[in-house]
């Protein structure tokens, strides 16, 4: 048995209630009517007053049987349909004993009837209607015709009614108590149908909540709300991750508090323009100390009216996009530099060789011990530093595709060492450590490539040791994105690079020594880029530097190593 009116999550609830609310109105009527006994000394006969208080004990065991059969009977509406039906019949009781047609507690009936149109519905309400009309009318026709002898007779006039008076009063009663029906049921109606269409907007509105809930999670970039004193109020995924925060962190905090740098940023914005969204970019510091470079919208936020209630800041980060911007930037310089170096490898190269081959027969000429010897001497030396410096720009510039051949890494970085124990930057005392693998490591690369790759970088850790030091060069694999890799590093503990200068030391022709072109490291860099491969680099002024490169190993060079 079910009823569409009736409320199912709060059932019992309302049951207890009306069991209360009965209580408390026959305990109101009660006192009202020892009051008016106590101070007027009038009011019904003796009789009748015993009845009607007999009556209102009535109720008080009625209301406790209620309790019980609530919890003993699991059928809800048929106990809504006893208690009913037993409060008309106490109600004609009350009325028979307090002046029956002419008692004022009929106004009672529709109390009932309003309750139960509120539990039953549309039928419940009619019957409960129909059956205090059933009542009354009866009532009062057995008091009409003197089936009933009230002994309360003497406090009324005109008793027994005559039927004009009679009939009024039941038909008015009759008309009241249908009327009531009617216009709760029209108002239970009502309350239904609003009561649906609170719970379908409600529905909507959750699932519209969900919906954007979830375009604000699914976004890339971070979200982050503000209220006018500053205070955190949303903080999407994205934000967390770009942060470092969870929402729980943040969450009503101050933005002062959770990244200081970037509210002192946005107050000094605001007062410049607070009304069109500002854009920015820089880095900052979190509360954590952890350091962000994001990139970021800012914007009034505001309520349907218009009226500002915060700010909502829209954010990213721009670490990766300010590395492509360089990367860009340098590819850019390359190309311009290609572009350069193409005109001067013709402008220079063929007067190169004729001054070559100019000083080679005046040379021939010219007699043993003569002091011209010396200076042809110095020409050619000028001449063959230009033709190296030629060829390391055309390289920077347009590195040649070359031909891989398989080359053993041991054998090759053994050659060049050797070969730079010639040079005059190798100096005394100097410690060379070689830890190379003992199995063969056989790469597939450009020979030419790999020697010029080992040769600049160990004649820059020379260099980096003018007192002599410590060399070490290591040969080993490493597992890189789930690919073997081959790594080498190179290390010396000279004089170190400055944090200030470390970021430029691929930049074509920027050096910090008196001598050299600055081009030696753009070329690894160039070639190691070709490779596929990384080039790292750590070091800290005075205390040496450590560059490493790391390029892919192919299948088949793995197996030749195994």
């Amino acid at each position: 048995m079910s009823n569409p009116y009736l409320p199912k999550d709060n059932i019992k609830d309302r049951i207890r209630l009306l069991i209360l609310s009965r209580l408390f109105i026959v305990t109101f009527i009660l006192g009202i009517t020892v009051f008016a006994k106590v101070n007027s000394g009038e009011g019904l006969t003796e009789i009748s007053e015993s009845f009607f208080f007999i009556t209102l004990i009535f109720i008080y065991v009625l209301s406790i049987g209620f309790f019980l059969l609530f919890y003993y009977l699991r059928q809800v509406l048929l106990n809504i349909y006893i208690q009913g039906i037993a409060d008309v019949i106490v109600i004609t009781a009350m009325v028979y004993g307090t002046g029956g047609i002419h008692s004022l507690y009929s106004v009672f009936y529709p109390l009932i009837i309003i309750y139960t149109v509120i539990f039953l519905g549309r039928g419940g309400g009619l019957l409960i209607a129909s059956a205090s009309a059933i009542f009354y009318s009866t009532l009062a026709v057995l008091e009409y015709s003197l089936v009933i002898n009230p002994n309360f007779s003497t406090a009324f006039d005109n008793y027994p009614p005559d039927a004009g008076y009679l009939l009024a009063r039941v038909v008015t009663h009759i008309i009241s108590f249908y009327f009531t029906a009617l216009l709760s049921i029209f108002v239970v109606d009502q309350e239904k149908k609003t009561r649906a269409l609170l719970a379908e907007k409600q529905d909507a509105f959750a699932q519209l909540d969900i919906l954007h809930k979830s375009i604000i999670e699914s976004i890339g970039a971070g979200i982050m709300t503000l209220n006018p004193t500053g205070r955190i109020k949303s903080f999407n995924r994205a934000a967390s991750e770009i942060t470092g925060f969870t929402f729980s962190e943040v969450a009503n905090r101050s933005l002062a508090d959770v990244l200081p740098d970037l509210f002192d940023y946005l107050q000094k914005q605001k007062k410049r323009d607070s009304k069109s969204p500002t854009r920015f970019e820089a880095a900052f510091n979190t509360s954590k100390g952890k350091k962000l470079k994001i990139g970021a919208s800012l914007s009034l936020l505001r309520d349907p009216q218009g009226r500002i209630i915060g700010d909502i800041i829209i954010f990213e980060d721009v670490a990766e996009i300010l590395e492509m911007r360089e990367s860009l930037e340098k590819s850019r310089r390359l190309a311009f530099t290609g572009e350069i170096a193409a005109n001067l490898a013709h402008e220079i190269r063929n007067p190169l060789a004729s001054i070559g081959g100019s000083i080679q027969l005046l040379r021939e000429d010219t007699p043993q011990g003569h002091v011209n010897q010396r200076l042809f001497d110095i020409i050619m030396r000028g001449k063959e530093q230009l033709e190296s410096f030629l060829k390391d720009f055309l390289l920077l510039a347009r590195p040649a595709p070359g031909i891989c051949e398989e080359v053993e890494l041991r054998k090759t970085i053994v050659d060049v060492v050797d070969s730079l124990r010639l040079v005059p930057d190798w100096r005394e005392p100097l410690k060379l450590n070689l830890n190379l693998p003992e199995a063969p490591v056989v790469i597939k690369v450009n020979k030419t490539e790999i020697r010029q790759v080992l040769w600049n970088l160990t004649l820059n850790a020379l260099q980096a040791m003018p007192a002599g030091g410590v060399l070490t060069i290591d040969v080993s694999l490493c597992r890189k994105s789930d690919a073997d890799h081959v790594q080498i590093r190179i290390s010396d503990d000279g004089c170190g690079i400055d944090q200030s200068n470390l970021r430029r030391i691929f930049e074509p022709f920027y050096t910090t020594r008196d001598v050299g072109t600055g081009l030696g490291l753009a070329v690894v860099s160039r070639i190691i880029e070709n490779w596929q491969g990384s080039l790292t680099v750590e070091s800290e002024s005075g205390k040496g530097t450590t560059v490493g490169i790391t390029f892919p190993l192919s299948a088949s060079d793995r197996k030749k190593m195994i």
